[in-house]
């Protein structure tokens, strides 16, 4: 029995708490603007997985605000987050936030295009590894992004990658009656078969949110 719908989100949403005022200000200005942030049953997974895994250093691609990466850092207060947006005016707005919720010393952000980055000098010579990737970005691109960072990363370490269903797009063209994301849809297929079949990590995808999936990577 598939108990997945409206009313459960619903049900589960009202049980969601934020970590403090300040960030819980945050997300409501985002929604009203209608600007794209984790969704609260993905934070809550997330955030708990950062909890059990207690990651010294967390990559994510996809800022926006810098919500979700001040979550992150606030949930585990020794890890260091660097966070890469490729829009220059929400990377302004995120410095802002997280300058305001005086984070700006453990979160760093890059702006520019994220496959540029990632092939650059700055991850190339990374000193420590990263525990953890957050994918929250262009959703064409997922693949590249996962390629892109195992390398960076460590034995166990774990990928976790948001909307991969895309309001089941995904799944189904049905919901997407006129054809707009017919290539994101054919890519993020190929993503999830890709990752379905990879011998380098175990993968769990949850209808958790958008959709999640977790890759915990082997030795």
């Amino acid at each position: 029995m598939n108990i997945i719908n409206d009313k459960v989100t619903d049900y589960i949403n009202g049980l969601y708490r934020p970590l403090n005022g300040e960030l819980e200000a945050i997300r409501e200005a985002a929604e009203r603007e209608h600007v794209p942030i984790i969704l609260r049953d993905t934070e809550t997974l997330l955030l708990s997985l950062i909890r059990l895994k207690r990651p010294s250093r967390i990559l994510e691609i996809g800022t926006a605000v810098g919500y979700s990466a001040a979550c992150m850092a606030l949930a585990c207060e020794n890890c260091r987050v660097v966070t890469i947006e490729s829009d220059s005016g929400m990377e302004r707005r995120a410095r802002s936030n997280i300058r305001r919720l005086g984070l700006d010393e453990r979160i760093k952000v890059l702006q520019g295009k994220a496959q540029e980055l990632l092939d650059g000098e700055l991850f190339r010579n990374a000193p420590e590894p990263y525990d953890l990737v957050f994918i929250d970005a262009a959703k064409s691109h997922y693949r590249t992004f996962w390629e892109k960072t195992v390398p960076l990363c460590g034995a166990g370490a774990i990928i976790l990658c948001d909307n991969v269903l895309m309001r089941g797009t995904t799944v189904s063209e049905e919901y997407d009656p006129k054809n707009k994301f017919r290539t994101s849809i054919r890519r993020m297929r190929e993503f999830l078969a890709f990752l379905s079949e990879t011998q380098i990590a175990d993968t769990s995808i949850l209808p958790v949110g958008d959709g999640v999936s977790i890759s915990i990577l082997k030795g």
